[in-house]
């Protein structure tokens, strides 16, 4: 017997059977369809979005008037939890916030790991609707709970959504801040210099797994999330920086589909475990010296090497027939190609 999905997703229930049915379906799809499946299922919701509203200045101006203390904190929620307003958990809900409404599936960090689930999350008439329940709620205070509009500082405010349970993702905080970091500048005028959470975050050796080194590559990704790969010197993380704004330009070009590390900083213990090279470029040893392996999901891997060999400037291993494209950096900064 067969099923209309239309009318799978209409009476959906979220009951034991249609949610293993729906985690099938999801399971067998391509992410080139799913990619096609969600533009399409979000199109009305999204054109009818106000424009004013709907950016970083519109949502910015809207919690202000909504009374929150520091509106760049709604406004770098409402970048990480919609990807900058173009996805929607419910019906104009931008901020992830849950109760009888769309269900769908998320994720969320229970007893120190990841894990997926399926939530019912809030709808509202309008985007202007959802800031000012976010901001009743969660900002001022509201019943027996004490709002963020107490904290000192916009970094503060950010810490206390963690503290206060609305997100359960222990990063949570931090991706907030870079957001605002790289929209509006660092904090300045703290009053308390030696307050970590006041504090402005650059990338440094000690910065957490989730630190965004640019807006779609995590410091950890460059470690596999492993704690003995973390950099431990200043200028590995500098190199860093020069690698990974270079693949987002890879990222870009091949559609903006996944990029994939599949090796990055590899210690001296690691790099001789893995049969590296002595002067391996991955060792980030000295200054300007570094390399990532990687490829991109669902792109032609020897298209992306031929990007890479053409655009970048240093360091290239022609890896394709192995499945990944090296891209490094080494201190002279010589162009340089090898076949793996």
């Amino acid at each position: 017997m067969t099923i209309n999905l239309l009318d799978a997703a209409t009476y959906f229930r979220g009951l034991d059977g249609q949610v293993k049915a729906f985690r099938w379906l999801n399971s067998i799809l391509t992410e080139e369809q799913k990619e096609e499946f969600a533009k399409q299922y979000r199109e009305d919701q999204l054109s009818q979005a106000k424009p004013d509203i709907n950016t970083w200045n519109g949502v910015l101006l809207k919690a202000k008037e909504a009374g929150a203390k520091f509106p760049e904190v709604v406004a770098a929620q409402w970048a990480l939890e919609s990807s900058w307003g173009k996805a929607f958990s419910g019906k104009w809900n931008a901020f992830g916030l849950k109760g009888n409404g769309t269900s769908a599936g998320t994720k969320e960090f229970i007893n120190g790991k990841w894990v997926e689930i399926t939530a019912g999350f809030l709808d509202f008439p309008d985007l202007e609707t959802a800031i000012q329940y976010l901001i009743d709620r969660w900002y001022k205070d509201f019943e027996t709970y004490k709002g963020v509009n107490r904290a000192k500082n916009r970094n503060e405010c950010a810490e206390l959504l963690v503290t206060e349970k609305y997100a359960t993702d222990p990063g949570y905080a931090t991706k907030l801040i870079q957001i605002m970091d790289r929209q509006i500048g660092t904090t300045t005028g703290v009053t308390n210099k030696k307050d970590p959470v006041a504090a402005a975050r650059p990338f440094t050796p000690k910065s957490p797994f989730e630190y965004k080194i640019t807006p779609n590559i995590a410091y950890g990704e460059l470690c596999l999330n492993q704690e003995g790969r973390r950099f431990t010197s200043q200028h590995q993380c500098e190199t860093a920086i020069e690698l990974c704004r270079f693949l987002e330009k890879v990222r870009t070009a091949f559609g903006n589909k996944p990029l994939i590390i599949t090796s990055g900083h590899r210690p001296p213990s690691i790099n001789k475990a893995v049969g590296g090279a002595s002067g391996s470029e991955h060792l980030y040893n000295v200054a300007n010296e570094g390399a990532v392996d990687f490829y991109v999901k669902g792109a032609d891997i020897y298209e992306v090497q031929k990007y890479c060999d053409k655009n970048w400037p240093y360091s290239v291993g022609y890896g394709a027939q192995k499945g990944f494209v090296h891209l490094g950096i080494r201190r002279t900064k010589q162009r340089i190609r090898w076949d793996y």
